[in-house]
């Protein structure tokens, strides 16, 4: 079984397509801020969430019930792709619905390799997947990047050292990211 939560109006063949507001016609209707989800355990071989994920969970303890409902429905191996606006763009910035940032640092806190890292370094980064006994491993990441930045990048003239240092200092620089994490289950 394969779900795209919070489908809106982009609908997947191939998936259950769910939203919290029947408007969209998905075909289930389902708040993900209320738990349990209606599905069973280990039942999903792939989720998409696109552009959902900063709208929920503006208090902690309902955004982490969300990562664990992600997990308790994912099969070992499961795919969970992941897109949000980058918390710098004037995209994330401008809806007065987005209530959390989601990066590629704080999704890593959900993989138990990431966050034996931070131990084995002694870094400040909370080892999330421990405490919430979840897995999920990042195998792939994507920004897209607002112009003139993708034009400076893709004409040479901006290296990948300059474009950090304009990721760092500048808002508008990326737009999406795109994550694809990986369910680990023993």
């Amino acid at each position: 079984m394969k779900l795209n939560l919070g489908c809106g109006t982009h609908k997947l063949d191939g998936f259950v397509n769910v939203d919290k507001f029947a408007i969209w016609e998905p075909d289930e209707v389902v708040d993900l801020e209320v738990f349990p989800w209606p599905w069973p355990d280990n039942s999903m071989e792939e989720v998409v969430i696109s552009h959902v994920l900063e709208h929920l969970g503006q208090d902690t303890e309902v955004y982490f019930a969300i990562i664990k409902e992600l997990y308790r429905v994912c099969r070992d191996r499961a795919e969970v792709r992941i897109a949000v606006p980058h918390p710098r763009h004037d995209d994330f910035l401008n809806d007065p619905t987005h209530v959390r940032p989601v990066t590629v640092e704080s999704l890593a806190m959900f993989s138990k390799k990431a966050c034996d890292e931070f131990i084995e370094k002694q870094a400040a980064n909370t080892p999330l997947a421990y405490i919430l006994e979840v897995d999920f491993e990042m195998e792939d990441m994507k920004f897209t990047l607002e112009q003139p930045w993708l034009s400076k990048v893709q004409s040479g003239a901006m290296g990948d050292t300059e474009l950090l240092l304009a990721i760092r200092q500048h808002n508008n620089v990326i737009k999406e990211t795109a994550v694809r994490l990986r369910v680990k289950k023993s």
